[in-house]
């Protein structure tokens, strides 16, 4: 773990003095670690204690007492490798998984790039309760890692669920996490996201509802673990933050053809993730298109009749010029007869696997933190998932691409 960057957070359990073994140990193993502590956390461990561990001012509020200085959750998140709750109480998980973003601890949790385990600390009673499990599944669904005592159930018990794991063996399985999250390092994958935009005039463009987050997500994941990743994005806001990532920004759908089928012939694997517009219109004003006052119509104007071409079909380019070494996976969003639809495009443009997603289930496609997912392989068989952040959809494909 030299190097690593780890944020461990602190909130108002019995079990607080753990973290004091569980930080000295991270550091021991070469991790700079950073602490953020919730209120009740300072009630059973000082601040005093843990930043004599760490080396740094431990974070609890958003401003410094003293000089009203701002502790920015934002960096913390971008500065993270890695965050760990220890322990983490019944009240924080709830927090957690609702987005209740009432003090630092929650607010860093929320801005957090990296992966995210949880040890929860809590009597058997609470921890059983149905609000309490369906917060963990919540949070595991978000791509988050839960670290319970490893007895589990015994004689129809729950017998040692509910306290906090040891901080050995925290620190264990944070270290199996670095070594096993480098399983791609001998990849290089191409991944297009986003949206297209398709010129009318200098102002007008044909496009679609894509964000962009399942692409990104998906990037990141791959760079992650290992992956020299290249991703080729249409128009949108986000930034990638892994120094893994070469991003190419695109416009247009030739754009983003020309660049693919540049780049492909050098990867692993491609991942098509890209919501490109089938269509564009067969010329492109070079002045704005104006409203025409003559030719009243209902609507107070002429008609604008617009004569729209096929665009280039990216999957099916690369799949004619695929190896038997390379992957090629595939997206289908689609709004009916999914799984024929998407088994028909897995064959006709020669994927390796499809990646289903359809406008019918809540919480799935376009400019969602979730998706939803089926993955269809090249024997047409099927494995559904349920509904996920898009960092734990992401690992999902992966997964299954690789294994």
């Amino acid at each position: 773990m030299k190097g690593k960057h780890i944020v461990v957070g602190i909130t108002g359990s019995i079990a607080a003095y753990k973290a004091a073994y569980l930080i000295r140990s991270l550091i021991k193993k070469g991790a700079e670690v950073q602490v953020v502590i919730t209120p009740a956390g300072k009630e059973f461990i000082t601040p005093v204690t843990l930043s004599a561990l760490t080396g740094k001012p431990v974070v609890s509020e958003f401003f410094t007492a003293n000089d009203g200085t701002w502790h920015s959750h934002v960096d913390l998140g971008l500065w993270s490798d890695l965050m760990i709750i220890a322990p983490a109480t019944a009240s924080t998980i709830g927090k957690m998984a609702n987005g209740i973003a009432d003090n630092m601890l929650i607010t860093t949790y929320l801005s957090m790039k990296a992966p995210v385990f949880i040890a929860p600390a809590m009597d058997l009673d609470m921890y059983a309760h149905p609000s309490t499990q369906r917060n963990l599944e919540l949070l595991k669904s978000y791509g988050n890692h839960i670290i319970e005592p490893a007895s589990g159930f015994l004689a129809s018990k729950l017998e040692g669920k509910g306290r906090m794991e040891e901080p050995d063996k925290i620190v264990e399985i944070i270290e199996a996490h670095f070594a096993s999250k480098k399983d791609l390092a001998e990849k290089k994958i191409l991944i297009t996201a986003g949206p297209t935009y398709e010129k009318l005039d200098p102002v007008r463009y044909i496009s679609n509802y894509s964000s962009g987050k399942m692409g990104f997500a998906l990037a990141e994941a791959c760079a992650e673990r290992g992956a020299e990743v290249i991703l080729i994005v249409g128009p949108t806001q986000l930034q990638v933050n892994h120094p893994n990532i070469r991003r190419i920004d695109v416009e247009s759908a030739d754009q983003m053809y020309e660049q693919a089928m540049a780049e492909f012939k050098n990867v692993d694997t491609g991942i098509l993730c890209a919501a490109v517009a089938d269509y564009k219109p067969e010329t492109c004003a070079d002045g704005k298109i104006k409203r025409k006052e003559s030719e009243e119509t209902a609507f107070g104007g002429s008609q604008l009749i617009l004569k729209l071409i096929p665009n280039k079909d990216i999957a099916a380019s690369l799949g004619k010029i695929k190896t038997e070494k390379q992957v090629l996976i595939g997206f289908a969003l689609e709004t009916h007869d999914e799984e024929t639809n998407a088994k028909l495009k897995l064959e006709k443009k020669n994927l390796d696997f499809i990646v289903l997603n359809s406008l019918r289930d809540e919480g799935a496609g376009f400019q969602t933190d979730t998706n939803k997912i089926s993955i269809i392989n090249r024997k047409g068989e099927r494995t559904d998932f349920p509904l996920k952040h898009k960092k734990a959809v992401a690992n999902d494909i992966i997964d299954m691409s690789y294994s």
